[in-house]
């Protein structure tokens, strides 16, 4: 969720079951809590998710999940909020998944897991000096190793001042059951420190309605003195083709 020219922007996945694979629909809205869907403005032969959108020197910029091309793809949109296509090539070799870039003191980092296994469970950190590259990944990367329940990034990272904050889906008993929140309290090219911000997660699944299963997504805006706008996911099995649902919160 994004906003420009006094709009909001939300960009989703939207799974087209005829072609067995994920696209990236696109909703507008006045206030963040009225939305009127405009269309899928991204899609490839391998499958899309996780579209994570920010604005860098005026341009608009996507880092959609690729996993199934081995890479993590930077896309510029010509014409935003659509006309996306691939402007560089941040990093290959692994099954990248939801890839959650930030730019802190100077210089870009991105958050990404990358098990093959789809176990959920290996954090990577890369930094680069431009967006475009080329990217390195840290020295202590992998940061996580081995554990399902905070290795995979769960949406937007919150950068405010010197307090960075990442999210991470809990992934036990099974995938998106929940969001735990960490902040960086190092980061530098050779180090890499963080602690947990709450105890509990910040987000889980109600037992009823949209989200009765889980939540495994969280994207906050700060539009005013302590005050933040979020949007968050819940899925639930209540019935067919009921599956996910998203929702904006203040």
């Amino acid at each position: 969720m994004v906003r420009d020219a006094g709009a909001w922007h939300m960009f989703f996945e939207v799974f087209n079951r005829q072609a067995g694979k994920g696209e990236i629909g696109w909703a507008m809205s006045n206030d963040a809590l009225r939305w009127e869907y405009q269309g899928i403005v991204l899609k490839e032969p391998f499958h899309l998710s996780y579209p994570y959108v920010f604005a860098w020197n005026d341009r608009w910029y996507m880092i959609p999940e690729t996993h199934k091309a081995g890479s993590i793809r930077l896309y510029e949109a010509a014409s935003f909020p659509a006309g996306w296509s691939v402007a560089a090539t941040l990093a290959s070799g692994h099954s990248f998944s939801d890839t959650s870039p930030f730019y802190h003191h100077g210089k870009w980092w991105l958050f990404t897991e990358t098990d093959p296994q789809y176990r959920f469970d290996t954090l990577r950190l890369y930094h680069a000096e431009n967006l475009r590259g080329p990217w390195s990944e840290h020295s202590r990367s992998p940061l996580i190793t081995g554990d399902p329940h905070i290795a995979r990034p769960a949406g937007r990272v919150i950068v405010d001042g010197e307090r960075i904050i990442r999210f991470a889906q809990d992934c036990i008993p099974r995938y998106g059951t929940s969001v735990r929140a960490f902040e960086v309290t190092e980061l530098t090219e050779e180090s890499y420190s963080e602690r947990p911000l709450v105890d509990s997660p910040v987000l889980a699944g109600s037992g009823m309605g949209w989200n009765a299963c889980g939540m495994h997504h969280v994207d906050a805006h700060m539009v005013g003195e302590n005050h933040w706008i979020s949007c968050v996911d819940g899925w639930c099995l209540e019935s067919p083709g009921t599956g996910a649902a998203a929702k904006a919160n203040s």
